[in-house]
């Protein structure tokens, strides 16, 4: 087994290789705006790391969220034309759960990552393996009651203390957790999601309601 796998769903372009024994080669920086151009070269930077080439993957791992619209698309569009490209399976996580098995949390804890707009995306979990609950958006003084005295981890929680006076690192998804929990549940038998995106809301480019077609004569 040799997956690679990467994650832009939250500000950080992050890449891994794991052998299905750990982690061999990782990468990670965190620029929100430029996804598109920092994972392609992340990724020959982990392959050059591990001195192995693309064509040795057997699966490959990505982060499906939730994450805004334009970072996460990037991501799975990248995902998919590596499977297609090597003929390889691939396996969809929830970013959320990779933030939650990098915490190593054996108590009930919340994961929340920053969705802008003064939003959350969050999910509890029971520990740093099971999620109770399926991932939201929404604002967080809305699911106070929800998370109150709950440790918390990820961007979101960071930024509002007063819902999550609990919050501390991992700040951002890694890739190399992602690796390590998919090869874990693969070796338990586990089927994973596919690489769908999990959006949960719109784009925030939308058709003007009054907008008129105009077509020629």
């Amino acid at each position: 087994m040799l997956l690679l796998a990467l994650d832009t769903a939250t500000p950080a372009v992050t890449v891994a290789l794991h052998d299905g024994t750990s982690v061999v080669a990782s990468s990670t920086q965190v620029d929100a705006r430029r996804h598109g151009e920092l994972l392609l070269p992340a990724v020959d930077r982990v392959l050059a790391e591990a001195d192995t080439r693309l064509d040795a993957v057997t699966g490959i791992v990505v982060g499906v969220g939730p994450g805004p619209y334009t970072g996460l698309r990037v991501g799975l569009m990248t995902a998919d034309t590596f499977g297609l490209a090597l003929g390889v399976p691939v396996y969809g996580v929830c970013t959320l759960d990779g933030l939650a098995y990098a915490s190593d949390l054996e108590v009930p804890f919340v994961v929340a990552t920053d969705a802008r707009r003064k939003e959350v995306y969050w999910a509890r979990y029971d520990n740093a393996r099971t999620r109770v609950t399926d991932p939201a958006v929404d604002r967080p003084a809305d699911i106070a009651e929800q998370v109150e005295g709950l440790p918390a981890v990820g961007a979101g929680a960071l930024l509002y203390p007063d819902t999550f006076p609990q919050a501390h690192e991992p700040e951002h998804v890694s890739a190399a957790a992602l690796a390590s929990l998919a090869a874990e549940r693969l070796a338990a038998g586990e089927e994973l999601v596919a690489p769908r995106p999990l959006y949960l809301r719109r784009p925030d480019a939308q058709v003007p309601k009054n907008y008129k077609v105009v077509t020629p004569k």
